[in-house]
């Protein structure tokens, strides 16, 4: 329950961004304004032909709902990355109301946990590349508002772990295509995107970050330092699916008409 007020900060933004997709469309400083934010957004195709948009996630907070070590609960913290969080879709519309999308994703997500006791803080993340398949609903034309869901297959391609002792990092070490987690990585997602370019994406990974086979080469042996470890990642994101790519010469025409908006209001 506790980790669920972590989510309490987002719906500030959910309620102003809706807002502003009530504002005049007439009102072409504001149009300008939120496309130069959120972009433009790329409809359904009358011609009912495929077409890309952007794909990935923006800011992510990710974190697990419990994690265990040997059954016994350990604190973990949620744990908030900017970059990297892109990638692309590619889309398929039936209609005006229903189309499908899958893509390539590159997403940075993991976890923090603490032992309170011993002062002890350890960030662990991997970087993964994913191909979603999943399905859109709503008013697909004019993206004013739609559900979307689905499932993806990521790849983790790079393991790093830093550990604090009493806030000072003591050792730090990233790993390529890394045994210490999955290699393949299914998760479950479903969101909401509105006008104009609003988006919010949670994601559930239902199998276990770590590997628990995982040994590791000491000196004098070897050890399993993830064999009790059971954690089941979840990350919330504002998400920006769906954009159009930037079109320099929109851009240029965009820019025009804002100046001659300003030097007629001027």
């Amino acid at each position: 329950m506790k980790r669920k007020l972590y989510l309490i900060p987002l719906l500030p933004c959910l309620l102003q961004l809706t807002a502003f997709s009530q504002d005049n469309k007439s009102d072409t400083s504001k149009h300008a304004w939120k496309e130069m934010v959120f972009g433009r957004y790329a409809g359904a195709s009358p011609s009912k032909h495929p077409y890309v948009t952007w794909g990935g996630d923006g800011p992510l907070l990710s974190f697990s709902d419990e994690i265990k070590n040997a059954g016994v609960h350990v604190h973990n913290i949620p744990r908030f990355t900017f970059f990297f969080n892109v990638g692309h879709n590619l889309n398929y519309d039936f209609d005006r109301h229903f189309g499908i999308f899958t893509g390539l994703n590159l997403k940075n997500i993991g976890l923090i946990t603490k032992d309170d006791k011993d002062s002890v803080k350890l960030k662990r993340r991997v970087y993964t590349v994913g191909i979603p398949l999943g399905f859109k609903i709503g008013d697909l034309r004019r993206g004013s508002f739609f559900f979307f869901a689905g499932g993806s297959y990521d790849l983790a391609f790079n393991y790093k772990e830093k550990k604090f002792i009493h806030g000072d990092k003591k050792d730090k070490f990233n790993e390529w295509f890394s045994d210490r987690t999955p290699l393949l990585m299914p998760s479950l997602f479903a969101g909401l995107r509105m006008s104009p370019g609003f988006g919010l994406k949670v994601q559930y990974y239902p199998k276990n970050f770590f590997n628990k086979e995982y040994k590791e080469v000491l000196v004098g042996g070897t050890a399993t330092p993830y064999k009790d470890l059971d954690a089941k990642l979840f990350f919330v994101t504002l998400s920006y699916d769906f954009g159009r790519f930037p079109d320099h010469k929109h851009w240029k025409e965009m820019h025009e008409r804002h100046k001659k908006h300003w030097k007629k209001n001027s």
